[in-house]
């Protein structure tokens, strides 16, 4: 049981220091990632949460939108723009590659096009407008929330489609991930989702799980299977479909 739990410290751990700017112990840093992959949507939980902390002192100072960048600012400091990353790194191949080896080799240029910059501006845009349109009091635990289940909703592709390869040499990156561990990732992603409300809970897995498919038809058709950029666009999408829900639902 020891050895179990020292097991998951150090997956966990190789987690955190795999998606965040969190320094952790090197032992951490080795570790295998397909292992670690069921504990990505507690990483959202903690960018999730400091993201909240942000937002609630600074909605205690400043206007509302403001503490809401402040918030955005504080994630992506955390992260280092990791999701956001791969969301530019996906517009611009899909935007600009015509064939399967153009979209990757375009996905694998450091420099970001017009895709990219332009997809940003309004994922960015969009997130600070949806959530400016929401109740005060629901925004900290819908960002903990949004953060853990898009996260879940990104890791799953792991557990049906097929990893694709840049040529070359390519950066670590989870490519599999078992039932049981998908099972695990799943609670952990949705049980929040579902206690903040449970119908607009469940709308909201209703629509991601329709559009995680629609996704993954896409992302097979264009270059047959996923990258690590893909799984970033994917994980910006399904949080700003999550706060778009609770938006359309209380603006009736």
């Amino acid at each position: 049981m020891l050895q179990t739990l020292n097991r998951w410290r150090i997956e966990f751990l190789g987690a955190i220091g795999f998606f965040t700017r969190i320094p952790v112990p090197a032992e951490a840093l080795h570790v295998n990632l397909n292992q670690s992959a069921k504990f990505f949507p507690l990483v959202g939980l903690l960018v999730g949460g400091l993201s909240a902390i942000v937002l609630v002192l600074a909605m205690e100072v400043f206007p509302v939108r403001v503490a809401i960048v402040l918030s955005m600012i504080a994630s992506v400091l955390l992260t280092g723009a990791f999701h956001e990353d791969g969301l530019a790194d996906s517009a611009d191949g899909f935007g600009g590659g015509y064939d399967k080896e153009a979209v990757l080799r375009i996905m694998q240029d450091s420099r970001i096009g017009s895709f990219g910059a332009i997809a940003l501006v309004l994922a960015l845009g969009l997130k600070l407008e949806l959530l400016a349109s929401l109740p005060e009091e629901l925004l900290p635990l819908l960002v903990i929330a949004a953060h853990m289940a898009s996260r879940f909703f990104a890791v799953s592709y792991l557990a049906s489609l097929e990893y694709v390869r840049f040529e070359g040499k390519s950066k670590p990156l989870a490519t599999t991930l078992a039932w049981p561990s998908l099972l695990f990732a799943g609670v952990c992603g949705l049980i929040p989702l579902l206690l903040l409300d449970v119908l607009l809970g469940l709308i909201c897995i209703g629509l991601l799980t329709l559009l995680r498919w629609l996704l993954g038809r896409y992302f097979v058709r264009r270059i047959g299977g996923y990258t690590g950029d893909c799984l970033g666009f994917a994980q910006q999408v399904f949080e700003l479909v999550i706060y778009a829900v609770f938006v359309a639902w209380l603006s009736f």
